[in-house]
């Protein structure tokens, strides 16, 4: 298919400038692509996991092993979504997967090397992002394993995320989160 801007055109729906390793609390959610039920199904208001909802299940509770800065609280996998509230603490700060990504203007003339505030700075801005990358493509990676369809598609390629400023918002999201399994019916990825 030949490029269109009017439908290739990818817009961010991630505040500009924002600071995605700020401590804090984040609620995501992300879909299957196609929004596929892949993970399981919904009996008597539970969810019930499959065998690629044990792959996803197994590895959202191993980021915050990956991300020593994450930690996660409610979370709830659906048949073809997955809902968290991830709570980034004080000092998250990881690497950048690839330096050569890091902007030329950051780099030392001399040695070629990252000026060290600079990077931080830069690289504290890829938490989030990094983290939802990471979860996605190992459980993308093992599903596709079990299922032996490599390189399928089994996420969608973007994800939804709010940022959590107060405990009334908070406590709201987390009973959706730990209600959502009976509202199936009516939430809005049902299929």
């Amino acid at each position: 298919m030949k490029y269109d801007p009017k439908i290739h055109d990818r817009r961010s729906i991630r505040l500009k400038n924002y600071d995605y390793s700020d401590s804090g609390l984040y609620f995501v959610t992300m879909c299957t692509y196609n929004h596929v039920i892949l993970f399981g199904e919904i009996k008597k208001n539970s969810m019930i996991l499959n065998s690629f909802g044990n792959i996803v299940k197994k590895y959202w509770l191993r980021v915050p092993e990956r991300f020593n800065n994450i930690e996660l609280m409610e979370y709830v996998i659906m048949p073809n979504h997955i809902h968290g509230i991830i709570n980034i603490t004080v000092g998250a700060i990881h690497e950048l997967p690839l330096q050569d990504k890091f902007p030329e203007q950051h780099r030392s003339p001399e040695k070629n090397e990252l000026l060290h505030q600079d990077y931080i700075k830069y690289r504290r801005k890829m938490l989030l992002p990094k983290m939802i990358g990471w979860f996605k493509m190992q459980s993308a990676k093992y599903i596709n394993i079990l299922r032996k369809t490599p390189g399928t598609h089994v996420w969608q390629r973007n994800y939804y995320e709010h940022i959590i400023r107060s405990e009334k918002s908070y406590l709201k999201i987390a009973e959706y989160i730990l209600n959502n399994p009976a509202r199936w019916n009516e939430d809005e990825y049902y299929a």
